[in-house]
């Protein structure tokens, strides 16, 4: 399904959960393992009723899930994703069993089953449905940003195919609301709390996920999801392809005066005309950053023009035409001026003359064009 920015929620596999430090990491990792289906849950010997969103175990499939071998760092971090309402746990100090819900789990679509039949997803089988709001949770709050969540929040904000983001038909791109297709250095260390130099060498190690093209002056950078499952082939765009759209968006916008930096103007005219672009290209994304993809014309630098609109009776045309200018200024010409009346009279006759010289010769296949 194309994961266009209306949707509330966006595809993650199984097999692609993010490294390294981070809750959003850890989240990750418990949101994959939790049941996709009402069932019923067998952990060492125990069986345990459960429902989509929800794992019942122990404190070592706990730390398996998590990959550490401390307990107590664990439900550390069971404490923290509580906190910021992530998760709800609860462990039974006599029975030692553990169980977590995901609060911020999608009903819609939680991914394929597995093919033995249990409640559980087998690792790496499947597709988690994240919220794009998770991130947001932790920025709006000050939160410093570990790796593993920078890496979700680029996740968790890749639209594919959207018409109001005319550069997520090339490839799935990474975009902040509306007014966010383009993107800047400064505005992600903002967002996490890192340093601008932080943000580039974040980039740098995880290209294999995120591709980050610079786009001309000041207008920012396009970010794109390499490993965002489309359920096609998609090859990452050139730079001469997306410099040529952004060419075509400034001739669509035209002498448009839109306020703001250069930044602000370029993410502006991509949500407006994005959609205009996609419909002269016939909706098929293939057409997008090939040649001869709009149809502009050039400068028109000189005009040619005919004073007669019919050539054929040109003679009758002139003749009418100057008798009922020359009846205009007999009419409203008086005293000491009807001198200089008699001379534009003989300068009309005379143009007239030469213009209707010129017809002639255009009919006779002779053009002869006066530019203007």
């Amino acid at each position: 399904m194309k994961c266009l920015l209306k949707y509330q929620w966006v595809k993650l596999p199984r097999a692609c959960l993010p490294q390294g430090k981070g809750l959003l990491g850890c989240w990750a990792r418990l949101a994959a393992r939790a049941a996709f289906r009402k069932g019923e849950a067998h952990y060492c010997g125990y069986t345990n009723p459960v429902k989509p969103g929800v794992w019942s175990g122990g404190i070592v499939g706990l730390k398996s899930i998590l990959g550490m071998k401390n307990r107590g760092k664990a439900l550390q971090i069971l404490d923290s994703l509580q906190k910021w309402g992530y998760i709800a746990y609860n462990l039974d100090p006599t029975t030692k069993k553990l169980e977590y819900t995901i609060r911020d789990w999608v009903l819609r679509c939680s991914g394929e089953g597995c093919m033995n039949g249990t409640v559980y997803a087998t690792d790496g089988y499947g597709f988690l449905c994240l919220p794009r709001s998770i991130p947001d949770r932790l920025a709006k709050q000050g939160y410093i940003f570990d790796e593993a969540d920078a890496w979700m929040d680029l996740w968790c904000h890749t639209v594919w195919q959207d018409p109001r983001n005319i550069f997520s038909f090339l490839a799935p791109t990474v975009q902040y609301g509306s007014y966010g297709a383009a993107l800047t250095l400064e505005t992600l260390g903002q967002r996490w709390g890192w340093e601008k130099t932080k943000v580039w060498r974040f980039f740098q190690k995880h290209g294999d996920a995120f591709s980050l093209y610079r786009l001309p002056s000041s207008c920012g950078c396009l970010v794109f999801n390499r490993l965002y499952p489309t359920g096609t082939e998609v090859s990452l765009p050139d730079r001469t392809e997306i410099e040529r759209i952004i060419a075509d968006i400034r001739i669509l916008a035209g002498n448009t005066h839109i306020q703001g930096t250069e930044h602000i103007r370029l993410n502006k005219m991509i949500l407006w005309y994005s959609r205009t672009l996609v419909s002269h290209m016939g909706g098929n994304p293939e057409n997008i950053g090939k040649e001869n993809r709009v149809a502009v014309s050039g400068h028109i630098l000189r005009a040619y023009i005919s004073l007669c609109w019919n050539c054929k009776n040109c003679r009758e045309d002139c003749e009418e035409i100057r008798d009922t200018v020359l009846s205009i200024y007999r009419n409203t010409i008086r005293g000491p001026c009807a001198r200089s009346l008699n001379k534009a009279k003989e300068n009309f006759y005379e143009q007239s003359g030469k213009q209707c010289q010129q017809s002639t010769l255009r009919t006779a296949g002779t053009p002869d064009f006066s530019p203007i």
